[in-house]
């Protein structure tokens, strides 16, 4: 069974850093991409970033590049993908989700095309 626990969520203020983790289990862990997704109150979900299988490729969207890193390491078998995020913003604020989908992000990764397991969420929120 497929499970997808995220965590690192919190308040902090604009500027500030916070380190999302997605712990996985349940699937063989280096077949699948993960996606990190947001959605703020009122908001329809974000694409926010994606790692392949392998770790090789990475995607973002635009208003995080530079600011936003998604990291995996399938040579320590932590089975974790982790956001870090800086420079944060008060729209980051959100319920931020991971989940997985086969091998590749897929050119439509931002819109969830593909993803077939989610987490349960961890909220963000960047206010002063």
């Amino acid at each position: 069974q497929v499970q997808l626990v995220e965590s690192g969520g919190g308040l902090v203020q604009p500027g500030g850093s916070l380190r999302l983790s997605c712990a996985a289990s349940g699937f063989t862990w280096d077949y699948y991409a993960i996606g990190w997704f947001r959605q703020a109150p009122g908001k329809e979900r974000e694409g926010v970033s994606c790692i392949s299988s392998s770790g090789d490729s990475t995607y973002y969207t635009d208003s995080v590049k530079g600011r936003f890193t998604i990291s995996r390491d399938n040579a320590k078998n932590t089975n974790t993908v982790y956001l870090q995020m800086n420079s944060l913003k008060p729209e980051d604020t959100a319920v931020y989700y991971c989940a997985t989908r086969n091998y590749w992000c897929g050119g439509t990764w931002y819109r969830g095309s593909g993803f077939d397991s989610w987490g349960q969420g961890t909220q963000v929120t960047v206010s002063s």
